[in-house]
């Protein structure tokens, strides 16, 4: 009877080593989620972030390749200055092009030529942003206030060429010849996991001024 009797229970050894496997197996189970789900978050960050970068890119593409440029109209500009925030390059650049029909339900008129201007602007703890204004040039005197274009960027750099082998940080269409540089080339610096990475796209004006 007395061995029956010590086999119905637990020792209290038996129960503090239990409760300390359950403990270790509860702190395991609870860091392997947190880490799958910082791990998820990660992720859908670094896909918000190329989307964002292969939009912009795809819109100044968009817009260079559409700059519009008469010597005779003051209006119309394209200029590139050169600037840097905490020793990164991040250059001014402001344009006349031509905007792609709205597709606004209203009966707002459009004159379909805008002025748009990229700036980066500092923002705490040295983190820099891509913002972007557009205005349209013939018919609304009210310029859109700046808006993020992207929030998730080390560095923004225009460079303009007649050659393709010539790169020069600073242009103006009032000052050089009175044209549009034939090629532009557009680097752009971001971060992923901790690690800078370049993006470098070219994007040629295609309209033609009279």
């Amino acid at each position: 009877m007395s061995a029956i009797s010590r086999n119905k229970g637990f020792t209290l050894l038996e129960v503090l080593i239990a409760v300390v496997l359950l403990a270790i197996l509860t702190a395991a189970l609870y860091g392997s989620y947190f880490t799958v789900l910082k791990a998820r978050e990660r992720s859908a960050e670094g896909m918000e972030a190329r989307r964002e970068l292969g939009t912009t890119l795809d819109l100044l593409r968009r817009e260079i390749g559409s700059a519009l440029y008469t010597p005779t109209d003051k209006r119309l500009k394209f200029i590139v200055e050169d600037r840097d925030s905490f020793g990164r390059p991040a250059s001014n650049l402001e344009l006349t092009t031509l905007a792609p029909p709205s597709t606004l339900s209203d009966t707002r008129k459009e004159s379909g030529t805008i002025d748009v201007q990229y700036r980066m602007v500092e923002k705490e703890k040295q983190q820099l942003l891509l913002t972007r204004t557009e205005q349209d040039l013939l018919l609304d005197s009210t310029t859109v206030p700046a808006y993020p274009q992207m929030e998730q960027i080390n560095s923004f750099l225009v460079e303009c060429s007649n050659d393709g082998t010539t790169w020069v940080k600073t242009w103006d269409t009032a000052l050089n010849g009175n044209k549009l540089p034939k090629l532009v080339r557009i680097t752009v610096q971001v971060e992923e996991e901790g690690t800078p990475v370049t993006f470098t796209v070219y994007a040629a004006p295609r309209v033609m001024g009279s």
